[in-house]
């Protein structure tokens, strides 16, 4: 089970950045977790309108982390590309 903004998916098309943000976020989160770097994983990402690039992103682990929350969050940046495009 994974918590999203409020909004439903249902009838929305990928290129609206709520629907595939979250896909997105399940892929890094599920990522972590197969990796072996926490074994509980959310990811919380934000957007502003006409940025491609996320405002913010925040990886919660539950206190299950293998290593600091702060690295996983560099490694996010680095590894995974969460840029929104139409």
């Amino acid at each position: 089970m994974a918590r999203h903004g409020g909004g439903a998916f249902s009838g929305k098309d990928p290129s609206k950045v709520d629907r595939s943000a979250a896909y997105a976020a399940r892929y890094v989160a599920k990522n972590i977790v197969a990796a072996g770097l926490a074994d509980r994983c959310e990811i919380q990402v934000s957007y502003a309108i006409g940025v491609a690039e996320p405002t913010s992103i925040m990886v919660e682990t539950f206190g299950t982390e293998k290593v600091p929350s702060e690295q996983l969050t560099l490694l996010v940046r680095e590894f995974f590309d969460l840029r929104h495009t139409v």
